[in-house]
């Protein structure tokens, strides 16, 4: 018997001994962290919907926003799998590769198809090379990756 400190309860004494608090602490963040990301993807498809619905008569509006958009889209997919600054590199990448292989026509050709799922996927990936949709894929994931960096290592880069 122990002169006036209670003893701790054994589960309590082996979680903190174990480090075990630490550990479902964390993942409670990457849950919470994850789910703001699924949130944001969400939220930026619906926008990228938006600005192909609604034109303004503003080519930047109009056709770049989507674009950015989609870029930041990609970003937030990877983010859910890897850190920041690898989920830029990669998003940009990518988004080069599809930009490139609309030089091979194709996209283009699979637009001619007559399968209704073929023409989707021609659609998405565009049919024409343009070097100023790259830079609103370069604007639109340095955008988002300076809002994801710009949350602190703490919340930022812990998230995955």
């Amino acid at each position: 018997m122990m002169c006036g400190k209670a003893k701790p309860a054994m589960g309590a004494y082996l979680t903190r001994s174990a480090g075990l608090d630490s550990y479902y602490e964390g993942m409670v963040v990457r849950l919470r962290s994850r789910m703001s990301w699924v949130f944001c993807i969400v939220g930026i498809i619906a926008a990228g919907l938006l600005s192909r619905i609604v034109h303004t008569g503003f080519a930047v509006f109009d056709k770049y926003l989507g674009d950015a958009l989609y870029a930041m889209m990609v970003y937030g997919i990877l983010r859910l799998l890897s850190r920041a600054t690898v989920s830029a590199v990669c998003a940009m990448v990518a988004m080069t590769a599809i930009e490139s292989f609309q030089l091979t026509m194709i996209p283009a050709h699979m637009l001619a198809s007559e399968h209704w799922m073929t023409r989707i996927c021609a659609r998405l990936m565009g049919v024409e090379f343009s070097f100023l949709d790259l830079l609103a894929y370069g604007v639109g994931i340095g955008c988002i990756y300076l809002v994801d960096s710009s949350q602190g290592k703490g919340a930022g880069e812990s998230a995955v």
